[in-house]
């Protein structure tokens, strides 16, 4: 018996003798032996993460908490379901798809896992390179490209080594779950502690706040929160013009916001992660208790956390000098760069409406100042709202408690953890998807491959992710993330109803009715986010550039959706011919 078979009956009996003797020591089992759902929780609390809840917070204050609960609730039922129907088969998955659902679903899964690894890794790198660069060690050295390049190949091979003991499994393995662990528990008290601070000096109404995780769909039409209210209060005018502004960026966040918090990439790590181990149907338990209380809980606390602070700095918030109405005094504010495209589309003229702030000429910039000057303070609030806060901004929350440069360092930490912690998790996937793609489960060299192109990809964001919104890029990502996502949830909701690969594990009566109820519900608001994000990308014909990006989009879909139709008449005889093999 090899070691890691002898591992794993050690842990199923530990299991066994547990459940034996009761709750309290099954409970102290699961803690023990956890490990895969603490994976999730380190590569879900990443940049994604983090700029949604800012973002969120600071256009829908607190009225949109409960989009972040929503979402990993959904993702926690089909997370359930495939390491359900992975355990009970003992199936690798992929194999799994392609033999007994449609192949080109199968396909379509690993290579959407693989190209939001390496999409993803990118702003992680950046995010890191931020944090060290602006918090953690500001004067360390002058800000370049070169120096983005020569940090981030550092951050790579300490990453790598990090890999490699997760690798060699045995103790190493286990000093890997230690310091994810740690990692995740060290971003949950920075982000935590922000709350603490802004509750111990009596800012917070937790009453909205409470009232903010109940459900409120018309946020995909409609301002909220208390931006809502000051755009109900305006003129017609001014009514039809944020409106128009608000309600689509506020979309784009809670798209945003759902699929940052379980990706394509995640659906195929929780199977793989378990397999390495060994774990079998003995595990079921553990997996579920493992997804509760390493990824949800985590998320939940982080994400919150975030949004509230969020909401308490940014939110209907703005400098005085902003809301001047002298120009002179106005434009001094350091919200005025960002808001005065914005802005200039309010003011202008039918006439004037084709010409870009920017564009203008000097005399006609100072006119426009001095009508910006003029709107309303609810206007100018509005407007506020809109900026792209960065983590430096939301750090000023912590100062009044442990001083300015102490809150800059805490919530550096916590924002190089986040970007650290799922530099790893990306890279640990992609080997999995590498030895899946060539068919040799656990192959060290496709192993090593796959989580080296991941991580070298990441570390060249210099050459492609750089510029001054290098933090909101992830932002870009989700929304990609999002349209890739109903195909994990379809194809999963499919393998729990598949006779032929379930066989006699496959659940009856009302354990099915709720599996199919459960999962369903996550399905369609997978689904439904999807297609609004393919919707708002197809129909945004602001510039050529994105004209264009709209109609690829669009030809991709069409594609697809063809070759899994073809899929479904091929898997059949796929599935046939595999039957007729096994005997």
């Amino acid at each position: 018996m090899s070691d890691q078979q002898s591992k794993v009956e050690q842990d199923r009996k530990l299991l066994n003798d547990a459940q034996a003797k009761g709750t309290g020591a099954t409970l102290g089992a699961y803690m023990r032996l956890s490990g895969p759902g603490w994976l999730q929780s380190a590569i879900t609390l990443g940049g994604g993460s983090l700029a949604g809840a800012l973002f969120l917070g600071a256009l829908g204050g607190v009225s949109m908490l409960w989009l972040q609960l929503m979402a990993i609730v959904m993702g926690v039922v089909m997370l359930s379901a495939i390491s359900y129907v992975t355990l009970s088969t003992g199936e690798r998955p992929f194999d799994a798809i392609n033999q007994h659902i449609n192949p080109v679903l199968g396909w379509g899964w690993l290579i959407a896992t693989s190209l939001a690894n390496m999409i993803w890794c990118m702003p992680q790198f950046s995010l890191c390179y931020t944090s060290l660069n602006n918090n953690l060690l500001p004067d360390a050295w002058e800000d370049s490209r070169s120096a983005q390049v020569i940090v981030s190949l550092i951050i790579l091979a300490i990453v790598s080594f990090v890999v490699f003991l997760n690798a060699r499994r045995g103790a190493a393995a286990k000093v890997f779950d230690l310091l994810l662990k740690g990692l995740v528990g060290m971003i949950v008290l920075c982000f935590f502690g922000v709350v603490v601070v802004l509750t111990l000096q009596g800012q917070l109404d937790w009453g909205a706040i409470f009232a903010g995780f109940i459900p409120d769909p018309s946020q995909l039409f409609n301002p909220s929160g208390e931006i809502g209210a000051l755009v109900a209060g305006l003129p017609e005018a001014g009514q039809a013009f944020w409106s128009s502004e608000i309600v689509p960026m506020q979309r784009d966040q809670m798209i945003a916001a759902t699929a940052t918090a379980v990706g394509i990439n995640m659906t195929f790590l929780m199977p793989y992660s378990m397999l390495h181990r060994g774990w079998d149907k003995t595990f079921r338990g553990l997996a579920r208790f493992d997804l509760m209380t390493g990824m949800a809980i985590p998320y939940v606390v982080v994400t919150s956390c975030v949004v509230i602070a969020a909401a308490f700095a940014f939110n209907a918030k703005a400098d005085a000098e902003f809301l001047s109405t002298d120009p002179a005094t106005f434009q001094t504010s350091p919200l005025f760069k960002e808001t005065s495209g914005t802005l200039w589309k309010r003011v202008a003229t039918e006439s004037e409406a084709g010409t870009p702030y920017a564009d203008l000429s000097a005399p006609e910039q100072a006119a426009a100042v001095a009508r910006m000057a003029a709107l309303p303070e609810a206007e100018k609030r509005i407007a506020a709202s809109t900026v792209k806060r960065n983590a430096a901004a939301l750090a000023g929350t912590l100062a009044p408690l442990i001083g300015e440069k102490n809150a800059n360092r805490v919530f550096g930490l916590g924002v190089f953890g986040m970007g650290f912690s799922t530099i790893i998790i990306l890279m640990l996937i992609n080997g999995f998807v590498f030895c899946e793609a060539v068919g040799k489960p656990d192959h060290k060299m496709y192993y090593a491959a796959g989580c080296l192109v991941a991580g070298v990809i990441g570390a060249m964001w210099p050459f492609v992710w750089g510029g001054t919104s290098q933090f909101w890029f992830t932002v870009v990502a989700s929304t990609f993330g999002a349209m890739l996502l109903p195909i994990a949830y379809v194809t999963f909701y499919m393998m729990m109803n598949s006779r032929s690969l379930m066989g006699a594990e496959k659940p009856t009566g009302g354990r099915m009715l709720a599996w199919n109820v459960l999962m369903g519900v996550s399905t369609l608001g997978a689904t439904v986010w999807a297609i609004t994000s393919i919707y708002n990308k197809a129909t945004n014909t602001s510039s050529p550039q994105t004209a264009l990006e709209g109609k690829v989009i669009i030809g991709m879909v069409v594609v697809y959706l063809a070759l899994v139709v073809i899929g479904f008449f091929v898997k059949p005889k796929s599935a046939a011919a595999a039957k007729s093999v096994t005997g």
